[in-house]
């Protein structure tokens, strides 16, 4: 059997057999977008994934190529560039939670947590999103807030590291993946930045009735310790950072605020 198709006003045969060909190749090219649509919906509905803390300074490795995965079809530039931002300001972050329970180890005791690293690694579980029943599940500025008052009896480290970490996903929407369908708010990203500014400044002028600090971080004594101010001082900028990235993507313009640290509160996000 033939088939005849007029080709600039003239003619040529097409055969049953290619014809029948042509048809595979088309069904062949949609079953694989199918399976390529499958795989980037069944991407953008994964859960969070958090990082592992932070190298100390000095101890941080070159860094590797990652292997092409099929989400990455659906992502810019800019969405990789978040990706890698949330996933060095959580590392920082939970870099410094070690960091205060090293120096205040008396505080994982009071959650009955069978270590300092069974500590950290719950507040950093994937499946929480920060959430946990013994901070009313209270994140962001508000478990900072609740772990810096003198009356509080709980593990104030852990209220403080996961108010922080919680503070900079919720910044980027609650989420650790981006796809070209979304966009980030620079003002969360800006107010975010002054949020840890403010939680620093907190954390080393917190006290309790006798005037002892609430947690120890900095040491300024005969040994210098300022690694902690080191980590704040990298969130901070991984957050400024990204905010104008965000601001020039969307043409918004970032409202800035100027606040004295002493009396400043906390901005929303």
């Amino acid at each position: 059997m033939r088939r005849w198709l007029a080709v600039n006003g003239g003619s040529r045969v097409v055969t049953r057999e290619r014809w029948t060909i042509d048809r595979c190749k088309r069904r062949a090219a949609l079953t694989r977008c199918g399976l390529a649509l499958c795989g980037l919906l069944l991407a953008c509905t994964a859960p969070p994934t958090f990082p592992p803390a932070a190298p100390s300074t000095g101890k941080r490795p070159q860094p590797t190529e990652r292997e092409f995965h099929l989400a990455d079809l659906a992502k810019s530039d800019i969405d990789s560039a978040a990706e890698v931002h949330l996933q060095e300001c959580l590392a920082s972050a939970r870099l410094l939670m070690d960091k205060l329970y090293r120096r205040n180890p008396h505080e994982w005791r009071k959650g009955n947590y069978s270590s300092m690293d069974a500590a950290v690694a719950r507040a950093f579980d994937d499946r929480s999103e920060f959430r946990f029943a013994e901070l009313g599940n209270r994140r962001g500025a508000d478990a900072i807030v609740l772990a810096l008052k003198p009356e509080y009896s709980g593990d104030r480290v852990f209220a403080f590291g996961v108010g922080l970490a919680s503070m900079v996903f919720l910044a980027y929407n609650g989420k650790t993946e981006f796809y070209l369908t979304e966009r980030l708010d620079p003002q969360k990203l800006y107010n975010s930045a002054r949020n840890i500014e403010i939680a620093a400044w907190k954390l080393s002028n917190a006290h309790d009735g006798r005037g002892e600090p609430l947690l120890l971080s900095n040491d300024i004594g005969d040994v210098r310790n300022l690694s902690f101010e080191r980590e704040f001082g990298k969130m901070i900028a991984y957050q400024d950072v990204m905010a104008q990235i965000a601001a020039q993507r969307t043409n918004r313009v970032i409202r800035r605020v100027v606040q004295t640290l002493a009396t400043a509160a906390f901005l929303p996000i």
